[in-house]
């Protein structure tokens, strides 16, 4: 179960969210700045952080700071009623992974929290597991059980993004410019080459099957 820390000075909201979270599966707990969240980081360690930007004591920039000094790796999602370019700038410039603005959709923000904690856990293990296939970055393989297949760099990275956020429709512009780069000169046509040869190659791995969205792009379904 992962532990969530919901520093947020409305009690009210803080409660709310807190509630929701419970109820989805988390384990979830509260400070009402960003100084308490620190207290209570004494005796929990939380998987991810949700810190609104606007407390008493210690606001949410110097807290993302803060935790980020000491845990670079942890996810942490900023909420505040502050939306302008600048704010969201200083926001990730603080160190903060996401930022969404209030007032707070909780199913988007559980959207959001489940694809931080997904990366997370990718970067820790460097390996994604989908039914009973893994991914492992290290080696660029693709095994389940006694099959294992070593793919080229882009063909494992293309497919390694789109299993990381299974049912997300990518456009083959996002995906051009995620995997091959914003100056690639390369076409949109490699996308679906690269596509073609993945399906080919991992018709052995019958955890997930990658589907063309006509008109939109590529996504990963689990199967």
């Amino acid at each position: 179960m992962f532990r969530i820390l919901v520093a947020e000075d409305d009690l009210a909201l803080q409660r709310m969210m807190i509630t929701f979270l419970n109820h989805s599966g988390f384990e979830a707990t509260g400070a009402a700045n960003g100084a308490e969240a620190l207290a209570v980081m004494e005796h929990m360690m939380p998987d991810l952080v949700i810190a609104d930007l606007m407390m008493p004591v210690m606001d949410g920039w110097e807290l993302t700071r803060e935790l980020r000094r000491r845990d670079p790796a942890l996810p942490i999602m900023l909420v505040t009623a502050r939306d302008s370019l600048s704010d969201k700038r200083a926001g990730f410039g603080a160190g903060a992974d996401d930022y969404l603005t209030k007032p707070i959709d909780l199913d988007e923000m559980l959207l959001h929290m489940n694809a931080l904690l997904r990366r997370a856990r990718v970067q820790t293990e460097h390996q994604l597991r989908v039914g009973e296939t893994v991914l492992d970055w290290d080696t660029l393989t693709v095994s389940r059980g006694e099959t294992s297949l070593e793919l080229p760099k882009k063909e494992f990275l293309l497919l390694f993004k789109l299993l990381s956020s299974p049912r997300q429709i990518f456009t083959r512009n996002q995906l051009m410019d995620d995997i091959w780069g914003l100056d690639s000169q390369s076409e949109e046509r490699t996308v679906d080459v690269h596509i073609k040869r993945l399906r080919e190659k991992c018709e052995a791995f019958p955890d997930f099957r990658i589907v063309t969205v006509r008109g939109l792009g590529y996504k990963a379904e689990k199967v």
